[in-house]
C-alpha cells in the first residue's frame, strides 16, 4: 500500500472516508493546491451568496457567516468562498435541502457522524457552504479561528506559512491538504480559547 503524507494505512482509510461522505464521486486533485493572494472581492461574493441563501431559506437561517481563509483580509487562500450556515436541524434534510437546491446549490458532502455536517457547492460562484445545526460547537470553533486570524498578525502569519508549505505538495484530494493543516489549526484554536478564558 502506498504511503501518503499522513502515512500508509491511514491514507487508505481516509480515502474510504472521503468516498463515503461524498455525494457522487469525489473530485481528484492529484497535484498541488492553488493559493491565491487575498482579493477584496471575496467579502462581496459572500454577501451575494448570503442574500441568495437567506431568500431561499428565510427564517430557517439560524446563523450565516463568512468563514475560512477568504474571510480573513490579507490571507492567501484557495479562491473558494467558505460559508457556515446553521439551520434548526441539519439532519432534517427535507427542511432545507430542497430550498437550497431550488436556488442552485448542490449537496456534495454528508457526514452524519460529525455533527450532521453537510456541504453544498454554489450555483455560479465557487462556494463551500457548510451546514450544521444551531448551537453546534463546531460553528463556534470555526468562528473563533476566523476571528483569531483576523485579529492576531502572528497567528495569521504562522497559518499562512504552513498553508503555503503544504499547498506546494502533491495531494490526491483537497481534503488531504485540509487534514494536513489540522495540527496548526488546532494549535491556534487552543491558544485562542485559553486567551478567551483568561479574559
Amino acid at each position: 500500500m502506498s504511503k501518503g503524507p499522513d502515512g500508509g494505512d491511514r491514507a487508505a482509510l481516509r480515502e474510504a472516508e472521503i468516498h463515503a461522505a461524498t455525494v457522487g464521486e469525489p473530485a481528484r486533485l492529484d497535484g498541488p493546491v492553488h493559493l491565491a493572494e487575498y482579493h477584496p472581492e471575496w467579502p462581496r461574493l459572500f454577501e451575494r451568496e448570503a442574500a441568495r441563501i437567506r431568500a431561499a431559506l428565510g427564517e430557517r437561517v439560524v446563523l450565516l457567516e463568512h468563514c475560512g481563509s477568504t474571510s480573513v483580509p490579507g490571507l492567501a487562500a484557495k479562491p473558494i468562498i467558505d460559508m457556515v450556515l446553521a439551520v434548526p436541524d441539519s439532519a432534517d434534510e427535507a427542511g432545507y435541502v430542497p430550498a437550497l437546491e431550488a436556488a442552485g446549490y448542490v449537496l456534495r458532502i454528508r457526514e452524519p457522524a460529525w455533527y450532521e455536517h453537510r456541504v453544498f457547492k454554489g450555483p455560479d460562484t465557487d462556494v463551500n457552504l457548510h451546514v450544521f445545526s444551531g448551537g453546534c460547537p463546531e460553528v463556534d470553533r470555526m468562528l473563533l479561528f476566523r476571528d483569531t486570524l483576523r485579529a492576531d498578525d502572528a497567528e495569521r502569519a504562522l497559518y499562512e506559512r504552513r498553508k503555503r508549505a503544504l499547498a506546494a505538495q502533491t495531494w490526491r484530494y483537497v481534503q488531504n491538504y485540509a487534514d494536513a493543516k489540522s495540527e496548526v489549526v488546532e494549535g491556534i484554536i487552543a491558544r485562542a480559547a485559553q486567551t478567551t478564558k483568561r479574559r
